[in-house]
């Protein structure tokens, strides 16, 4: 099998479909792969570290595609990447597909081309292997983004996502149980921060509050509790997930409104429509927005801010399905 690995055309997505030590695995195998010219420079994975590790350098998108069986990369497909398409190919990426264009769709119909969402692959147990990953990665990250936001030259309240003797902590309120919600959870509970998880799900708030010792208030989702929650929070991390179906708003607006002034929203879910109403895609170069004073974070590929590490993470899930 010919595995291809392009280069990542958003201009912001920094991430690898497939780091080289993914790629030696692979040609060890007896697999080929081909990988387009600069295709992990900006994870800071050189050319010649493919080439070690036994790819070969094409210089085309059009070459890493048409002469692949199968192509690995990272973000959804767009109007331009189709006509490089080879029918009846297969390619793995996170589609998110619930959130995609529809013309979009129906070309890769028409085209006979085999998608497989990294999003939606599952286990035997009914997990989510790759995307376990990225979400981990993700919900420490929420938590990072918050501390930097809540800063007064951020626009932020001037509070220190911390803790400081004789000084309250921040309230941090984690929509979401699940993998990215525990990771950020893990990472505010080790700043200091005061954390509510909410979930519908009352056997992964067992989970956590046995995972944490009990350090986690914990509490099942609903309007009025969620309405109370988001009242005295300082920051808001939103990690709802709905496995390949579209996300629904968890807070409204009029939440939104009885949110303290400076506070921060980092919404996880926007990848799958966001679970806030206020919540809209934002990019790396421009990444806030302020709503009711309200500060928003809402980038959908955010892990590649951390490209090393997210491309290794994402390289050690999907290998095996790969080969």
């Amino acid at each position: 099998m010919i595995v291809g690995i392009p280069r990542e055309k958003h201009r912001l997505e920094h991430r690898v479909g497939l780091t080289p030590a993914a790629v030696r695995q692979l040609v060890h195998r007896g697999h080929s792969v081909v990988v387009e010219h600069d295709a992990g420079t900006a994870a800071h994975f050189a050319d010649h570290d493919y080439e070690q590790a036994g790819a070969t350098i094409v210089y085309t998108a059009e070459e890493a595609y048409r002469r692949a069986d199968l192509v690995c990369r990272v973000g959804p497909v767009v109007d331009s990447d189709l006509p490089l398409l080879n029918p009846g190919s297969t390619l793995c990426s996170f589609h998110h597909l619930a959130v995609s264009s529809t013309s979009v769709v129906e070309r890769l119909l028409g085209l006979g081309v085999t998608l497989i969402g990294y999003e939606v692959i599952r286990d035997d147990d009914g997990a989510l292997p790759v995307l376990r990953p990225l979400s981990e990665i993700a919900g420490q990250l929420a938590v990072h983004i918050a501390a930097q936001y809540l800063q007064r030259e951020h626009g932020g309240r001037g509070i220190l996502l911390g803790a400081v003797p004789g000084v309250p902590p921040p309230t941090v309120l984690v929509l979401g149980a699940g993998t990215a919600g525990e990771a950020a959870t893990r990472q505010a509970l080790a700043a200091g921060a005061h954390v509510i998880a909410v979930d519908l799900d009352l056997e992964r708030l067992q989970h956590l509050h046995r995972t944490f010792d009990g350090r986690v208030v914990t509490s099942l989702a609903g309007l009025g509790r969620v309405q109370r929650y988001t009242a005295f929070a300082d920051v808001v991390v939103g990690a709802v997930l709905i496995p390949g179906g579209r996300t629904e708003p968890l807070i409204s607006e009029q939440m939104v409104r009885t949110m303290k002034a400076g506070s921060v929203i980092v919404d996880l879910s926007i990848d799958q429509g966001g679970c806030v109403e206020t919540s809209r895609p934002t990019t790396l170069a421009d990444p806030v927005y302020e709503v009711h004073e309200v500060i928003h974070y809402c980038v959908p590929n955010m892990t590649s801010t951390v490209a090393r590490t997210a491309s290794r993470a994402l390289g050690n899930a999907c290998l095996p399905y790969v080969a």
